[in-house]
């Protein structure tokens, strides 16, 4: 007979924390920090063996005090990957479609064509004169912190505004220009760099700014490429390369809230 029993509620716990170690691991494993996981893990079985098995008191309580600082070590240390995880929570499908069902959008399809078709038209003028740009549309992330790197402008969505302020001679052109709520909130904006390996070596620095950004909120990036002319967004970490214009406004008319 086994010293302990097992009930259902205990296989849940060990398949929730199994699944939990996994998570972990992978997101340590895609931030180059595996040996630091794998080092915590063996930190807490030597303490768990030390302090619950050997039951050493002295040992034990010099461990507890390390595992209790060390948190606070591990929140500062890990914090891009602690906010990607939650942003990955709360980007969840379901997450998000219960949010729409208690927040429902009133947008008409005009009001849509009138937001979208300028930046389509602005994009592809830019990628025949083969000018680069690179334009972040806002989500449910608010990017402040964002605008606040750039110029305000607080100006309507217009093809000939875009097209201006990425004009090769402006003094705003190698930044991003911001659009929230309608509205080209501000430009010559500097965004986090993706360090990712997996980009394409033929893709440049605007597009690794676009994947930065994707990957740490749920904001749309385009990128006009300098080099080629081709049209390309990142979102949700992932790049699709290569748009037409009718492809481009398909994408933004379902990813634009």
């Amino acid at each position: 007979m086994l010293p302990f029993e097992i009930g259902i509620k205990d296989i849940i716990d060990i398949v929730l924390v199994a699944l939990m170690l996994y998570y972990i691991y992978r997101l340590m494993k895609e931030s180059r920090s595996l040996n630091v996981f794998i080092g915590i893990m063996v930190f807490v079985l030597i303490w768990l063996f030390v302090s619950q098995v050997m039951e050493m008191r002295l040992l034990g309580s010099i461990m507890d005090k390390l595992v209790s600082v060390g948190v606070i070590g591990l929140i500062i240390l890990f914090q891009e990957e602690i906010r990607k995880f939650l942003y990955s929570l709360g980007a969840h499908q379901r997450v998000r479609a219960l949010t729409r069902f208690f927040t429902p959008s009133h947008k008409t399809p005009e009001e849509d064509k009138s937001t979208i078709m300028p930046i389509v038209m602005a994009c592809m003028s830019m990628g025949k004169s083969k000018t680069g740009a690179l334009i972040v549309i806002e989500r449910a992330i608010v990017l402040d912190d964002i605008v606040d790197t750039g110029e305000p402008v607080d100006a309507k969505i217009s093809q000939r505004l875009i097209e201006n302020v990425f004009f090769k001679n402006s003094p705003l052109h190698d930044g991003a220009m911001i659009i929230s709520k309608k509205r080209i909130k501000a430009a010559g904006c500097i965004l986090p760099v993706s360090h990712n390996y997996d980009i394409p070596k033929e893709l440049g620095l605007r597009h690794r700014a676009a994947m930065g950004i994707s990957q740490s909120s749920d904001a749309l990036a385009i990128v006009v490429s300098e080099e080629t002319g081709r049209i390309s967004v990142a979102l949700k970490g992932e790049f699709r390369l290569r748009l037409s214009a009718e492809e481009l406004e398909s994408v933004l008319a379902r990813e634009m809230n």
